[in-house]
């Protein structure tokens, strides 16, 4: 139990968070990948795809798979955490992949109806980029874990990082 008290036992718990951290890290590589793919792809200078929801890969199959990965590898396969994180990650998936993806098919059949059709016209015309392909959740699901896992074993976490790299520099 972290003792509140103390801010600083509260950071240093977050900082030892491998399973937290690594997750994180697989999101934020989908992410980039995202970019990567509209810039070699599309041949699309798009920044705004590095925060992006919706494409290729997604970010959050790779966020839930990748952390999930990461409780396993440190809990055991066995434990009721892992199967939690699992099914939350078959949740996220399914989820992206069905009612995230048929809202935005919903919202671009809105934003084509003529503005006429609305007694007062939208400020900005509604997100259509929500769900994922199920190639698109697939994707993501594999980097998750190939992103995450390895971090895990060779870096571990923030704080275990500070250490190596404070106890080389003194």
């Amino acid at each position: 139990m972290i003792d509140s008290s103390h801010p600083h036992a509260v950071l240093r718990e977050l900082l030892d968070n491998s399973s937290l951290t690594w997750g994180l890290v697989a999101c934020g590589a989908a992410q980039f990948a995202k970019f990567i793919v509209e810039l070699v792809v599309h041949r699309r200078w798009q920044p705004a795809a590095l925060v992006k929801s919706g494409g290729m890969p997604s970010s959050h199959s790779a966020l839930v798979t990748g952390t999930a990965a990461c409780i396993g590898w440190t809990l055991g396969f066995d434990h009721p955490f892992f199967a939690l994180a699992s099914l939350m990650a078959f949740v996220v998936m399914y989820d992206a992949s069905g009612i995230r993806r048929a809202a935005g098919f919903t919202a671009a059949r809105v934003n084509a109806l003529p503005s006429e059709s609305w007694a007062e016209p939208f400020e900005k015309p509604l997100k259509e980029s929500l769900g994922h392909s199920r190639l698109q959740v697939l994707m993501g699901s594999l980097m998750g874990p190939a992103v995450a896992l390895p971090g895990l074993v060779l870096v571990g976490s923030p704080l275990h990082l500070v250490a190596v790299i404070g106890a080389g520099l003194g």
